[in-house]
This record gives C-alpha cells, sequence and structure tokens, in this order.
C-alpha cells in the first residue's frame, strides 16, 4: 500500500471571461475509484490549500462514481472544503503525485514552485509524476535532480489537445495551451480521438489526455506501483 497526493486547481473563474471553472470533479473520483480499489491511501493538496471549486459542467456530466465520491462526507472535506496547502505536505511519505485537471489548472499549476519542489522530491525518491487532462501542465517545468533536465523532456506523454480545446469553445480564453506546453518543453506529444479515454506511460511519467483517462491513469498507476 502506498500514499499519493492529488493535486487540485484554487481557481474558480476564468481570467479572461465571466465563467466558472474549478477541478473536473470525474477525474478527481475516478482516479481515487482506481487506486483506493487497489488498497492505496489519498491525500489531497492545493496551490493555496483550503477550498476547492468544482467546475459546474462537470457536475452535470457527473455520473455514479462521481456521486458516490460527492456523497461522501470525508471525501468533501479533504478533498475540496478543506484540502492540505504545500507547507502541510512531507514528500517522503508519497510514492506518486497526481495533478487533477479542470481549466483553472492552467492559471495555477505550471508556475506553483512549491508544488513543484513536491513533485520533484517525491520523483527523486523514486517515485511517480502523473497528470490528467489540464492537470498536465503542473508537469512542464518539473526538473529530475540527478540530471538537471526537465522530468518529461523526451518522454511520451499526452494532455488536453488543442482539438479538444477548440471543440470546447475555450481556445481563445486559455492563458496558453497545454499541448503546446507539453511540445515546447521537449515532451514527445500525442493525442487520439476528443474526448475518448487515452494514457501514455513512459518511465514513472503517466499522463492522460481528458476526463475520460483519469480512471484508466489511476489503473496504471496502481498496476505500477505493485511492481
Amino acid at each position: 500500500m502506498a500514499k499519493i497526493l492529488v493535486v487540485s486547481t484554487n481557481v474558480e473563474k476564468y481570467d479572461t471571461a465571466d465563467r466558472a471553472t474549478g477541478v473536473w470533479l470525474g477525474e478527481v473520483t475516478h482516479f481515487v475509484e482506481a487506486v483506493t480499489k487497489a488498497g492505496h491511501e489519498v491525500d489531497y493538496v492545493s496551490p493555496k490549500g483550503g477550498y476547492v471549486p468544482i467546475d459546474p459542467a462537470s457536475l452535470k456530466a457527473a455520473d455514479d462514481t462521481d456521486w458516490k465520491w460527492y456523497h461522501n462526507d470525508t471525501f468533501k472535506q479533504r478533498a475540496l472544503a478543506d484540502t492540505l496547502k504545500p507547507t502541510d505536505v512531507n514528500p517522503a511519505d508519497y510514492a506518486a503525485i497526481y495533478y487533477v485537471g479542470g481549466h483553472g489548472a492552467m492559471w495555477d499549476f505550471k508556475n506553483n514552485n512549491e508544488l513543484k519542489q513536491l513533485a520533484e522530491s517525491i520523483y527523486a525518491n523514486g517515485g511517480y509524476v502523473t497528470g490528467v487532462c489540464h492537470g498536465v501542465v503542473g508537469l512542464v517545468n518539473l526538473v529530475d535532480p540527478s540530471s538537471g533536465r526537465r522530468i518529461i523532456e523526451g518522454k511520451k506523454v499526452t494532455g488536453f489537445s488543442t482539438m479538444e480545446e477548440r471543440l470546447n469553445g475555450t481556445k481563445k480564453q486559455m492563458p496558453y495551451l497545454a499541448q503546446d506546453a507539453l511540445s515546447e518543453c521537449g515532451a514527445k506529444y500525442k493525442s487520439k480521438r476528443p474526448m475518448k479515454s487515452h494514457v501514455r506511460v513512459d518511465g514513472r511519467v503517466i499522463t492522460g489526455q481528458n476526463p475520460p483517462s483519469a480512471k484508466k491513469v489511476g489503473e496504471q498507476l496502481a498496476t505500477a506501483l505493485q511492481q
């Protein structure tokens, strides 16, 4: 059994439009369902700690797994109402970190130094760095302390595609694009059909393309942790 750190956004509104955002609920619940079913423990952190907003569109898309966890008071308290601050976290306690998507992550993941230090420490200790959808931008600036190179440089990765952003009607509202951010730092980006599950595993880096990929990211991580 291992401990996994789940990272969610604190951003509740687009900077560029009067539109609500936040964490995509299903990207938390389906991942957590997969890893806890395999016997692992989960803690929850956000850039500021405390309250994590839910993207209202993710509630409209909620399925039975989402409602199961959303009706769990302990989950709501730990994952949404009162997440840990990065300074509350000892990276030595975790075998993996998982960056959750939702458009809010585009504003508070990539350049957060406290989260960066946590993830780099987990990776340096032999752990996994993982993410899904927009959450993968949290991996962009991570550096492997042993080599001084970015962790995802040369790695096979995926994340929310520019095509998906366009189809979602949000391309022009993004401060940058997840696909571009991954490619520009030297990662080998590849996507498949929009809004279909697609996961890439390259060493201790596991990434998922979109919300339907969250469950498989969890399953792939659980399998890796058992090896």
